[in-house]
């Protein structure tokens, strides 16, 4: 991984490039995000980066508010670990902000997608219905759960009905459409998962690396 940053999904809109094609965008609140710790192999096994986000005022733990302050930094209310294959240009305190990504680059994006609560397998699993005649007695159930006497029990990995969403999906090479460095905006384009105002993950693609 070589850049990364931390967003904040505002919505979607569309826009027109230079060949006014009309281009459906997603408006994410990228960083600045500060530097507040770094970790080496000397002192904790590994080498990363952890980055705060996003300014928090209230209800913040005196240890969590003396690691800030340690950086020098706002109270933050995400943290995240940033394992990049070179930390030596980061320092503490130090700020990444959305420029550290170009228009055109392909990057991948990380986050936790809508909730939508205990849902059927019809709609959980795109399992058929069946027939909605009076005179049937099955319209949208389960269905046929396992064999009967053999193995007799419902076998693992079943599609049942349970709770759907609310799950860290990866989108891959998604196109970075346009840079606005003086509001650290990005414009992806396409849709990212969440809903708004969720926390998202932006970093390299690793399709266009290979």
């Amino acid at each position: 991984m070589k850049k990364a940053i931390l967003a904040r999904k505002i919505g979607m809109t569309q826009i027109f490039n230079d060949k006014s094609e009309l281009i459906p965008v997603t408006v994410l609140e990228a960083g600045p995000c500060f530097v507040t710790q770094i970790k080496t192999v000397e002192t904790d096994g590994y080498s990363a980066i952890q980055v705060g986000f996003y300014d928090k005022t209230k209800n913040v733990l005196k240890p969590i508010a003396g690691h800030f302050k340690k950086a020098n930094v706002d109270n933050k209310k995400y943290l995240r670990e940033f394992r990049l294959e070179d930390i030596s240009n980061y320092e503490l305190g130090s700020e990444i902000k959305a420029d550290i990504f170009l228009q055109g680059e392909m990057v991948d994006v990380v986050g936790i997608s809508k909730g939508k609560g205990f849902q059927g397998s019809i709609k959980r699993h795109g399992h058929h219905r069946g027939p909605m005649a009076h005179g049937s007695k099955y319209h949208r159930g389960v269905g046929s759960m396992s064999s009967a006497t053999t193995p007799g029990k419902v076998k693992k990995g079943k599609k049942m009905p349970g709770h759907m969403g609310h799950q860290r999906v990866t989108i891959q090479n998604l196109e970075i459409v346009k840079v606005d460095a003086e509001r650290n905006i990005l414009l992806i384009k396409g849709s990212v998962p969440g809903p708004k105002k969720t926390l998202v993950f932006i970093k390299n693609s690793v399709k266009a690396q290979a």
